[in-house]
């Protein structure tokens, strides 16, 4: 699909730019605008006994994200942009379809790609938290200590287009189906990051999950990790943060179900909680204050 694309509009980057980056928008405002209705808008006490931080995040942290968001999607989106221009010009290694090299190399390079990548955004992020240089840049995200869906490319623009960049640097130096490459990127990255944002926790995987990091490990980041303490700057793998021992201490749990056993999660303690009005994000006077 992507070569088809790259052929009729792939001439013109910033063209293809521009039509990406709406395409973005649109997709991540509907994905995380309608979890944010249902997570933080439409709050019950079942809901909030999922989420990790029982306090909810104030309108203008909302906002902020939002607006951040922005701007990482025109930065995130500068890399595949440039592929598919790339595409366009047969300058890559990158091929569409499978009778070029067969399914038993696309299901290798998908596996393979995805754990390199996996392992290249783990150490990306954790020396944007061990260097005074990156972490200049990084911090920025970590404003939101409390995240919601939409702080999920709440970033400097030079952490996104470094994030997006193996969508890039791949093609140029290995032969990969580029409509996998894109669809493993939208899924397991974004997608799966949007979910890392939620805020909120699922019964399974749960926080002890001894393979994947869960929504609350990057709860967690976001909450304790700061310069020079990188918990959890996984991704979707634990793996890289056991070897690099940035585990943060099992018996210091503070997840939902930890909480919970604790007598942490009673209903008077949900009905003393604040319940922000975010309906004041629908007013269009309140983006200009």
């Amino acid at each position: 699909m992507l070569c088809e694309i790259s052929f009729y509009f792939g001439n013109n980057f910033f063209y293809t730019w521009f039509i990406l980056s709406l395409i973005t928008f649109i997709v991540l405002m509907i994905i995380s605008s309608l979890i944010f209705y249902c997570y933080y808008v439409k709050i019950t006490y079942s809901k909030w006994l999922k989420k990790t931080n029982p306090k909810y995040p104030s309108v203008e942290n909302v906002r902020n994200e939002i607006l951040l968001m922005l701007k990482g999607i025109l930065s995130g989106t500068f890399c595949p942009s440039m592929t598919i221009y790339l595409m366009s010009k047969n300058q890559l290694k990158g091929y569409c379809g499978i009778d070029e090299y067969g399914w038993s190399y696309l299901l290798i390079s998908f596996f393979v790609s995805w754990f390199l990548v996996d392992f290249f955004e783990f150490f990306y992020h954790r020396i944007g938290h061990t260097t005074n240089l990156f972490w200049n840049i990084h911090k920025s995200h970590h404003q939101f200590y409390n995240p919601s869906p939409f702080s999920v490319i709440a970033e400097d623009y030079i952490d996104q287009i470094i994030g997006s960049s193996p969508l890039l640097l791949i093609p140029i130096f290995v032969p990969i189906n580029i409509d996998l490459l894109f669809f493993q990127f939208a899924i397991f990255f974004y997608g799966y990051g949007v979910y890392l944002h939620w805020g909120h926790e699922l019964s399974y995987p749960d926080a002890h999950h001894s393979i994947l990091n869960t929504s609350f490990q990057h709860y967690l980041h976001h909450a304790i990790s700061t310069k020079n303490r990188p918990y959890h700057t996984g991704f979707f793998f634990k793996i890289w943060d056991q070897l690099f021992e940035s585990i943060y201490p099992i018996e210091k749990c503070f997840c939902v179900k930890c909480q919970y056993k604790q007598g942490k999660r009673t209903l008077e303690h949900f009905q003393n909680i604040e319940k922000p009005d975010y309906s004041l994000l629908l007013n269009y006077k309140y983006w200009f204050q």
